[in-house]
């Protein structure tokens, strides 16, 4: 899965990456840095941590992947 989510901070988006397949779990945020994570739920925490939904231009769209991501946690 991969998200571009349009910040209130940035032209450019920020990034979600989660690639189960590779073992990949990263996010670019709207300072262009980026963190990396050793699972999904780490990222998925991390998230909750440090975004806001007012962060982002479209709200849904943040609130839809945060849905998407958790839910495929689940089916784990």
């Amino acid at each position: 899965m991969e998200y571009f989510l349009r910040c209130r901070d940035n032209v450019f988006p920020c990034e979600v990456t989660i690639d189960e397949d590779n073992g990949r779990y990263m996010i670019k945020k709207a300072d262009s840095s980026g963190e990396v994570f050793n699972s999904s739920s780490e990222l998925v925490h991390w998230i909750l941590t440090n975004w806001e939904t007012e962060d982002f231009h479209d709200e849904a769209q943040f609130e839809e992947m945060l849905k998407e991501i958790q839910e495929s946690l689940l089916v784990k």
